[in-house]
């Protein structure tokens, strides 16, 4: 029988799921992946093969119980009745918030599942749901070993002056820093670099992970150098909903002069802010570009003029610039948002091959560009289940 992996990635209302069939000589091998949405609601499925068939596609209606707990159950059963000769010895889950004690991937007990509890206030959008479905895994099947991987791991990396806030140091030590996320997309993105360009495997490149969640990161031979979140997830680009930068003084003002609260200023800088606030069309990049509305075109404008001034101070804390790479749903699909990034950044080098662009790459800058320019896709999934891999071979 062949072993397996599970990789869970739960939202508010979804759970993503893929499964690797684990090969020893060979990184794991997708074998199908999908996601249950409308878990508090209506839920609906969907599976597909490695290919992108259609394996199963239903409203679950009265099927499955609502949560995540009911999810869980759901899956569990579904894929005991469709993997066959597969059998599943781990789940891995993404983490958004590893806090100061998690700097690498690690097998979950009693005391880990406490400690990511007690990160829910650092990451409330994502942690509460990340850790419902390690429960619900637990509760369903208590015996699969299961594997938390954390988006803040990569960048622990990081020296401390790029992580430390000019805050008093008992604050310091008490844990409030810069953390930086989306660390399993720029870690499978440095995992693949070395095949790609070598040059920007060694040396200077900044990494645009450009989503709805969206943020850089500056690397330094493979590693962590900067990035542009912080303590949060808010920091840095504007976002579909999230507002990125922002003046610590204007919260004070909406706290004083607003009557508004915690909770009012977590809604409005978590969900009303960003694309869709600039906006006040949508916080999906594709509509925007759509639409002929002024205040579409304005979110645009604005979340490529941050980008290019977060690149420019990328590249000074790398002191220079190798390359610069494109990835995430924005950075993979969308030519327009690469061509206009890469024209402002001229100055640094990259001379834009707009055909290669305009086809998707991988390379999108001029063979005479001093300076790369790339499209690669990223691959979180993947990166879990070799984290998954390693852990269970480490605990074995």
């Amino acid at each position: 029988m062949t072993d397996a992996i599970l990789v869970l990635n739960a939202g508010s209302s979804s759970l993503k799921f893929s499964v690797f069939v684990d090969r020893a000589d060979a990184a794991p091998q997708l074998t199908l992946r999908g996601q249950i949405e409308g878990i508090l609601t209506r839920p609906t499925f969907v599976a597909r093969d490695a290919g992108g068939a259609t394996l199963a596609e239903s409203d679950l209606g009265g099927a499955m119980q609502p949560g995540h707990q009911g999810a869980t159950d759901f899956l569990l059963d579904w894929l005991e009745q469709r993997l066959g000769g597969q059998r599943l010895v781990a789940a891995g889950h993404r983490v958004v918030h590893g806090g100061r004690e998690f700097s690498a991937p690690v097998r979950v007990n009693a005391a880990v599942l406490d400690a990511l509890e007690r990160l829910v206030p650092l990451a409330p959008l994502h942690q509460p749901h990340n850790v419902a479905t390690i429960r619900a895994v637990a509760a369903r099947a208590p015996d699969l070993a299961q594997v938390a991987c954390f988006d803040t791991a990569f960048h622990t990396a990081q020296p401390p002056l790029a992580q430390a806030f000019a805050l008093p140091r008992h604050l310091t030590e008490a844990g409030i820093r810069r953390y930086g996320f989306h660390g399993l997309s720029y870690e499978y993105i440095a995992h693949m670099l070395p095949s790609v360009d070598m040059r920007a495997a060694t040396g200077r490149t900044v990494v645009a992970h450009l989503g709805n969640g969206a943020s850089m990161c500056a690397m330094l031979a493979g590693k962590s150098a900067a990035s542009t979140m912080g303590f949060t997830a808010l920091d840095g680009l504007p976002m579909g909903t999230r507002c990125g930068a922002i003046d610590p003084g204007v919260l004070l003002y909406l706290l004083d002069r607003h009557g508004m609260d915690a909770r009012g200023l977590e809604k409005l800088l978590y969900h009303e802010s960003g694309l869709l606030g600039v906006s006040g069309v949508s916080s999906d990049m594709r509509a925007l570009l759509a639409s002929g509305d002024v205040h579409a075109a304005e979110a645009v404008d604005l979340f490529v003029y941050r980008i290019v001034r977060e690149i420019g101070s990328l590249a000074a804390a790398l002191g220079g610039l190798d390359a610069l790479v494109f990835t995430a749903g924005i950075g993979e699909n969308t030519p327009l948002i690469r061509a206009r990034v890469c024209r402002a950044v001229a100055w640094l080098g990259i001379e834009l091959d707009e055909s290669a662009n305009t086809d998707g790459g991988p390379r999108i800058s001029s063979a005479v560009s001093r300076t790369s320019a790339w499209v690669l896709p990223t691959n979180e999934e993947l990166m879990i289940a070799l984290h998954t891999r390693a852990a269970l071979a480490v605990t074995a």
